[in-house]
């Protein structure tokens, strides 16, 4: 009869699981700051303003150059400087959500032809 008993691979995840949790600290409970976290925050800051700033801009000069072809002047440059505005929000909010700029937002587990879609559906 054997005397060493393995461990159950339920129990040995979950050992594994709560030595990986004490090692990562909570980003939020962290009083320390280093020069690489500043760095990617001004990073992602600049990325925000520039995604907002650029999208405006561009629905400023395509207003712009249809007000001047077609003869309408401050409203079709009003009507796409807003929706630059909206394309920009849009932006800086699929960058926060972590969706990519793929048609349909699918998570990767969730499109189709994945592994784990063929298993949901069974």
């Amino acid at each position: 009869m054997e005397t060493n008993k393995k461990q159950d691979p339920l129990s040995a995840l979950d050992t594994r699981l709560k030595k990986a949790r004490e090692l990562v600290q909570d980003p939020l409970t962290k009083t320390t700051t280093d020069s690489s976290e500043k760095g990617s925050v001004l990073s992602l800051a600049f990325r925000v303003a520039v995604e907002i700033v650029s999208a405006v801009v561009i629905g400023f000069i395509l207003g712009w150059f249809l007000d001047d072809w077609l003869g309408t002047k401050p409203w079709l440059m009003l009507t796409f400087v807003f929706i630059g505005f909206a394309a920009g929000v849009l932006n800086v909010y699929r960058m926060a959500s972590g969706f990519s700029y793929s048609a349909g937002y699918a998570n990767k587990d969730e499109t189709v032809g994945s592994p784990n879609s063929a298993n949901e559906r069974k």
